[in-house]
Protein backbone atom coordinates (compact mmCIF):
# COMPACT_ATOMS: atom_id res chain seq x y z
CA UNK A 1 0.00 0.00 0.00
CA UNK A 2 1.66 3.53 -0.83
CA UNK A 3 0.33 7.19 0.83
CA UNK A 4 0.36 9.76 -1.61
CA UNK A 5 0.18 13.07 0.68
CA UNK A 6 -1.14 16.05 -1.55
CA UNK A 7 -1.63 19.30 -0.41
CA UNK A 8 -3.99 21.76 -1.64
CA UNK A 9 -4.13 25.57 -1.67
CA UNK A 10 -7.87 27.63 -0.75
CA UNK A 11 -7.78 31.39 -2.09
CA UNK A 12 -10.11 33.29 0.20
CA UNK A 13 -13.04 34.66 -1.92
CA UNK A 14 -12.30 38.30 -0.05
CA UNK A 15 -9.23 39.38 1.87
CA UNK A 16 -10.84 42.20 3.48
CA UNK A 17 -13.78 43.99 3.87
CA UNK A 18 -15.11 45.96 1.20
CA UNK A 19 -14.53 49.75 3.13
CA UNK A 20 -10.88 48.34 4.01
CA UNK A 21 -10.89 47.58 0.29
CA UNK A 22 -11.64 50.88 -0.80
CA UNK A 23 -9.15 52.31 0.97
CA UNK A 24 -6.29 50.20 0.79
CA UNK A 25 -7.07 47.86 -2.44
CA UNK A 26 -8.08 43.87 -2.42
CA UNK A 27 -5.52 42.69 -0.04
CA UNK A 28 -5.02 41.49 3.41
CA UNK A 29 -5.27 43.93 5.84
CA UNK A 30 -3.73 44.51 9.15
CA UNK A 31 -6.30 44.29 12.41
CA UNK A 32 -5.39 48.11 13.00
CA UNK A 33 -6.57 49.11 9.60
CA UNK A 34 -10.04 46.82 10.13
CA UNK A 35 -10.91 48.16 13.26
CA UNK A 36 -10.03 51.97 12.46
CA UNK A 37 -10.63 52.85 9.22
CA UNK A 38 -14.19 54.47 8.09
CA UNK A 39 -16.00 53.09 10.91
CA UNK A 40 -17.43 55.76 12.23
CA UNK A 41 -20.68 56.98 10.50
CA UNK A 42 -20.97 59.65 8.56
CA UNK A 43 -24.46 59.07 6.57
CA UNK A 44 -27.65 58.60 7.76
CA UNK A 45 -27.01 59.44 11.56
CA UNK A 46 -31.33 59.70 11.62
CA UNK A 47 -31.37 62.97 14.54
CA UNK A 48 -28.96 65.85 15.75
CA UNK A 49 -28.26 66.06 19.55
CA UNK A 50 -31.13 68.22 21.60
CA UNK A 51 -28.03 69.85 23.08
CA UNK A 52 -26.51 71.40 20.55
CA UNK A 53 -28.92 71.30 16.94
CA UNK A 54 -26.79 73.11 14.98
CA UNK A 55 -24.40 70.05 14.47
CA UNK A 56 -24.69 66.53 13.31
CA UNK A 57 -23.63 63.68 16.29
CA UNK A 58 -20.54 63.40 13.80
CA UNK A 59 -19.45 66.52 12.65
CA UNK A 60 -16.19 67.70 11.77
CA UNK A 61 -17.54 71.29 12.19
CA UNK A 62 -16.70 70.80 15.67
CA UNK A 63 -13.05 71.80 15.55
CA UNK A 64 -11.75 74.77 13.75
CA UNK A 65 -9.26 72.76 12.14
CA UNK A 66 -9.85 70.90 8.62
CA UNK A 67 -8.28 67.91 7.53
CA UNK A 68 -9.19 66.23 4.16
CA UNK A 69 -9.06 63.24 5.08
CA UNK A 70 -9.26 62.26 9.48
CA UNK A 71 -7.71 59.13 8.98
CA UNK A 72 -4.67 60.97 8.53
CA UNK A 73 -4.61 61.18 12.13
CA UNK A 74 -3.76 58.07 12.50
CA UNK A 75 -2.70 56.30 16.17
CA UNK A 76 1.74 54.63 14.95
CA UNK A 77 1.33 52.58 18.05
CA UNK A 78 -1.39 50.40 15.86
CA UNK A 79 -3.76 50.62 18.60
CA UNK A 80 -7.13 49.51 19.05
CA UNK A 81 -8.76 47.74 21.33
CA UNK A 82 -6.91 44.06 21.89
CA UNK A 83 -3.52 45.73 21.40
CA UNK A 84 -4.36 48.59 23.64
CA UNK A 85 -5.60 45.88 26.40
CA UNK A 86 -2.90 43.32 26.25
CA UNK A 87 0.08 46.40 26.30
CA UNK A 88 -1.75 47.82 29.09
CA UNK A 89 -2.10 44.68 30.80
CA UNK A 90 1.24 44.19 30.68
CA UNK A 91 2.37 47.55 31.89
CA UNK A 92 -0.06 46.89 34.80
CA UNK A 93 1.41 43.65 36.19
CA UNK A 94 5.11 45.60 36.27
CA UNK A 95 3.20 48.16 37.80
CA UNK A 96 1.78 45.66 40.59
CA UNK A 97 4.83 43.70 41.02
CA UNK A 98 6.62 46.97 41.99
CA UNK A 99 3.81 48.44 44.34
CA UNK A 100 3.92 44.73 45.70
CA UNK A 101 7.52 44.68 46.72
CA UNK A 102 7.90 48.53 47.85
CA UNK A 103 5.21 47.39 50.60
CA UNK A 104 6.28 44.07 51.14
CA UNK A 105 9.79 45.30 52.38
CA UNK A 106 8.59 48.26 54.11
CA UNK A 107 10.16 50.89 51.73
CA UNK A 108 8.53 53.70 53.18
CA UNK A 109 9.77 52.87 56.40
CA UNK A 110 13.43 54.09 55.06
CA UNK A 111 12.16 57.80 53.49
CA UNK A 112 12.62 60.37 55.78
CA UNK A 113 9.51 62.18 57.56
CA UNK A 114 10.46 65.51 55.67
CA UNK A 115 10.98 63.25 52.33
CA UNK A 116 7.36 62.05 52.48
CA UNK A 117 5.95 65.00 53.63
CA UNK A 118 7.23 66.55 50.03
CA UNK A 119 6.02 63.89 48.07
CA UNK A 120 2.34 64.19 49.57
CA UNK A 121 2.66 67.99 49.07
CA UNK A 122 3.95 67.49 45.35
CA UNK A 123 3.03 64.84 43.41
CA UNK A 124 -0.12 63.12 45.33
CA UNK A 125 -2.41 65.94 44.19
CA UNK A 126 -1.51 65.11 40.56
CA UNK A 127 -4.01 62.92 40.73
CA UNK A 128 -6.57 66.11 40.58
CA UNK A 129 -5.14 66.86 37.54
CA UNK A 130 -5.02 63.20 36.51
CA UNK A 131 -8.97 63.32 36.98
CA UNK A 132 -9.04 66.61 34.58
CA UNK A 133 -7.06 64.73 32.08
CA UNK A 134 -9.54 62.18 32.10
CA UNK A 135 -12.68 64.23 31.74
CA UNK A 136 -10.65 65.99 28.43
CA UNK A 137 -9.64 63.12 26.69
CA UNK A 138 -13.24 61.75 26.96
CA UNK A 139 -14.71 65.31 26.02
CA UNK A 140 -12.45 64.62 22.82
CA UNK A 141 -13.13 60.85 22.02
CA UNK A 142 -17.29 62.39 22.42
CA UNK A 143 -16.70 65.53 19.83
CA UNK A 144 -13.64 64.29 17.90
CA UNK A 145 -13.99 63.08 14.19
CA UNK A 146 -12.65 59.65 12.80
CA UNK A 147 -12.41 56.40 14.63
CA UNK A 148 -8.56 57.08 13.96
CA UNK A 149 -8.48 59.83 16.71
CA UNK A 150 -11.96 58.75 18.80
CA UNK A 151 -10.51 55.43 19.94
CA UNK A 152 -7.18 56.84 20.88
CA UNK A 153 -8.25 59.54 22.92
CA UNK A 154 -10.25 56.96 24.61
CA UNK A 155 -7.63 54.62 25.45
CA UNK A 156 -5.72 58.45 26.61
CA UNK A 157 -8.60 59.17 29.19
CA UNK A 158 -9.25 55.71 30.45
CA UNK A 159 -5.10 55.55 31.34
CA UNK A 160 -5.66 58.92 32.95
CA UNK A 161 -7.97 57.47 35.79
CA UNK A 162 -5.22 54.28 36.08
CA UNK A 163 -2.30 56.87 36.90
CA UNK A 164 -4.91 58.82 39.01
CA UNK A 165 -5.06 55.53 41.28
CA UNK A 166 -1.64 54.75 41.15
CA UNK A 167 -1.01 58.02 42.69
CA UNK A 168 -3.65 57.39 45.27
CA UNK A 169 -2.10 54.48 46.02
CA UNK A 170 1.35 55.78 46.75
CA UNK A 171 -0.25 58.16 49.04
CA UNK A 172 -1.98 55.07 50.72
CA UNK A 173 1.51 53.53 51.25
CA UNK A 174 3.13 56.15 52.47
CA UNK A 175 0.54 56.64 55.44
CA UNK A 176 0.27 52.98 56.13
CA UNK A 177 -2.94 53.15 54.06
CA UNK A 178 -4.85 55.38 56.92
CA UNK A 179 -6.33 58.29 54.05
CA UNK A 180 -4.48 60.78 55.92
CA UNK A 181 -1.83 61.64 53.27
CA UNK A 182 -4.87 61.57 50.37
CA UNK A 183 -6.71 63.92 52.60
CA UNK A 184 -3.58 66.05 52.68
CA UNK A 185 -2.70 66.05 49.62
CA UNK A 186 -6.70 67.64 48.61
CA UNK A 187 -5.96 70.12 50.98
CA UNK A 188 -2.89 71.32 49.25
CA UNK A 189 -4.71 70.97 46.14
CA UNK A 190 -7.85 72.72 47.36
CA UNK A 191 -6.35 75.57 49.49
CA UNK A 192 -2.21 75.82 48.80
CA UNK A 193 -0.92 78.91 47.04
CA UNK A 194 1.33 76.97 44.71
CA UNK A 195 -1.81 74.96 43.72
CA UNK A 196 -3.91 77.12 42.71
CA UNK A 197 -2.71 78.11 39.42
CA UNK A 198 -3.34 74.63 38.39
CA UNK A 199 -6.86 74.40 39.70
CA UNK A 200 -7.57 77.42 37.42
CA UNK A 201 -5.59 75.67 34.32
CA UNK A 202 -7.86 72.56 35.11
CA UNK A 203 -11.20 74.42 35.08
CA UNK A 204 -10.14 76.65 32.25
CA UNK A 205 -9.39 73.51 30.03
CA UNK A 206 -12.73 71.72 31.09
CA UNK A 207 -14.54 74.58 29.67
CA UNK A 208 -13.19 74.49 26.33
CA UNK A 209 -15.01 73.78 23.12
CA UNK A 210 -13.07 73.04 20.41
CA UNK A 211 -11.81 69.52 21.19
CA UNK A 212 -8.47 70.06 18.99
CA UNK A 213 -7.47 72.75 20.96
CA UNK A 214 -8.11 70.75 23.98
CA UNK A 215 -5.93 68.04 23.01
CA UNK A 216 -3.02 70.77 22.18
CA UNK A 217 -3.68 72.11 25.34
CA UNK A 218 -3.65 69.13 27.69
CA UNK A 219 -2.19 66.35 26.17
CA UNK A 220 0.95 68.21 24.33
CA UNK A 221 1.13 71.65 26.91
CA UNK A 222 0.31 70.44 30.59
CA UNK A 223 1.16 66.67 29.93
CA UNK A 224 4.78 67.62 28.56
CA UNK A 225 5.35 70.30 31.49
CA UNK A 226 4.21 67.86 33.89
CA UNK A 227 6.12 65.26 32.78
CA UNK A 228 9.13 67.05 32.60
CA UNK A 229 8.63 68.77 36.22
CA UNK A 230 7.43 65.60 37.88
CA UNK A 231 8.52 62.12 36.15
CA UNK A 232 11.83 63.79 35.16
CA UNK A 233 13.30 66.61 37.29
CA UNK A 234 10.92 65.78 40.45
CA UNK A 235 12.02 62.28 39.97
CA UNK A 236 15.98 63.45 39.99
CA UNK A 237 15.71 64.87 42.77
CA UNK A 238 14.10 62.29 44.60
CA UNK A 239 16.97 59.88 43.82
CA UNK A 240 19.63 62.42 44.97
CA UNK A 241 17.88 63.10 48.12
CA UNK A 242 17.02 59.58 49.45
CA UNK A 243 13.51 59.28 47.64
CA UNK A 244 15.04 56.55 44.68
CA UNK A 245 12.86 54.05 45.76
CA UNK A 246 9.72 56.07 44.91
CA UNK A 247 10.60 55.96 41.39
CA UNK A 248 9.58 52.29 41.19
CA UNK A 249 6.15 53.37 42.26
CA UNK A 250 6.26 56.09 38.95
CA UNK A 251 7.55 53.55 36.60
CA UNK A 252 4.23 53.01 35.08
CA UNK A 253 3.80 56.90 33.99
CA UNK A 254 7.52 56.94 33.27
CA UNK A 255 6.74 54.47 30.73
CA UNK A 256 3.31 55.68 29.49
CA UNK A 257 4.72 59.29 29.17
CA UNK A 258 7.50 57.99 26.36
CA UNK A 259 4.32 55.51 24.36
CA UNK A 260 1.74 58.57 24.22
CA UNK A 261 4.05 60.75 23.03
CA UNK A 262 4.58 59.35 20.04
CA UNK A 263 0.63 59.13 18.89
CA UNK A 264 0.28 62.90 19.97
CA UNK A 265 3.21 64.74 18.26
CA UNK A 266 2.06 62.41 15.47
CA UNK A 267 -1.01 63.55 15.36
CA UNK A 268 0.08 67.19 16.06
CA UNK A 269 2.51 67.14 13.12
CA UNK A 270 0.43 65.61 11.05
CA UNK A 271 -2.95 67.93 11.41
CA UNK A 272 0.01 70.92 11.30
CA UNK A 273 1.46 69.56 8.01
CA UNK A 274 -2.40 69.38 6.14
CA UNK A 275 -2.28 73.26 5.70
CA UNK A 276 -1.13 76.95 6.83
CA UNK A 277 -4.47 77.28 8.43
CA UNK A 278 -3.71 74.54 10.17
CA UNK A 279 -0.51 74.78 11.26
CA UNK A 280 -1.03 78.55 11.93
CA UNK A 281 -4.34 78.19 14.13
CA UNK A 282 -2.46 75.24 15.97
CA UNK A 283 0.39 77.25 16.86
CA UNK A 284 -1.85 80.13 18.14
CA UNK A 285 -3.31 77.53 20.40
CA UNK A 286 0.28 75.97 21.77
CA UNK A 287 1.27 79.51 22.60
CA UNK A 288 -1.72 80.25 24.13
CA UNK A 289 -1.80 77.53 26.72
CA UNK A 290 1.95 77.36 26.99
CA UNK A 291 1.14 80.73 28.78
CA UNK A 292 -1.20 79.44 30.76
CA UNK A 293 0.51 76.57 31.53
CA UNK A 294 3.94 78.22 32.12
CA UNK A 295 1.92 80.72 34.76
CA UNK A 296 0.26 77.55 36.67
CA UNK A 297 3.24 75.47 36.69
CA UNK A 298 5.98 78.50 37.91
CA UNK A 299 5.07 78.59 41.98
CA UNK A 300 4.98 74.72 42.19
CA UNK A 301 8.19 74.49 39.86
CA UNK A 302 10.13 77.16 41.46
CA UNK A 303 9.07 76.17 45.17
CA UNK A 304 9.23 72.21 44.28
CA UNK A 305 12.93 71.96 42.46
CA UNK A 306 14.16 75.99 42.66
CA UNK A 307 14.79 77.97 39.54
CA UNK A 308 15.77 76.91 36.00
CA UNK A 309 13.00 74.46 36.41
CA UNK A 310 10.18 75.35 34.73
CA UNK A 311 12.54 76.89 31.77
CA UNK A 312 14.25 73.35 31.32
CA UNK A 313 10.41 71.98 30.82
CA UNK A 314 9.44 74.82 28.68
CA UNK A 315 12.63 74.07 25.98
CA UNK A 316 11.46 70.51 25.97
CA UNK A 317 8.60 71.66 25.15
CA UNK A 318 9.31 74.36 22.54
CA UNK A 319 11.73 71.09 21.14
CA UNK A 320 8.31 69.23 20.43
CA UNK A 321 6.29 72.22 18.91
CA UNK A 322 9.25 72.99 16.51
CA UNK A 323 9.42 69.20 15.34
CA UNK A 324 5.75 69.31 14.63
CA UNK A 325 6.67 72.22 12.35
CA UNK A 326 4.70 75.02 14.43
CA UNK A 327 6.07 78.46 14.90
CA UNK A 328 6.72 79.93 18.28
Amino acid sequence: MTIEIKTATLEPVRNTYAHIERRFGDKPATRYQEATFDVQAETNLHYRPLWQPEYELEDERRTAIQMEDWYTLKDPRQFYYGTYVQQRAKMQEGAENNFSFFEKRNLAGHLSDELKQKVIRYLVPLRHVEHTANLNNMYCAAYGYSTAVTQAMLFDGADRLGIAQYLSRIGLLLDGNSGEALQEAKAFWMDDAVWQGMRALCESSLVTEDWFELFVAQDIVVDGLMHSLFYQQFDQWLAENGGQDIAMLTEFMQQWSKEVTRWSDSVLKAAAAESDHNKQLISEWASKWRGKAGEAFAPLAQEMLGEGALDSALAQLDKRLQKAGLAQ
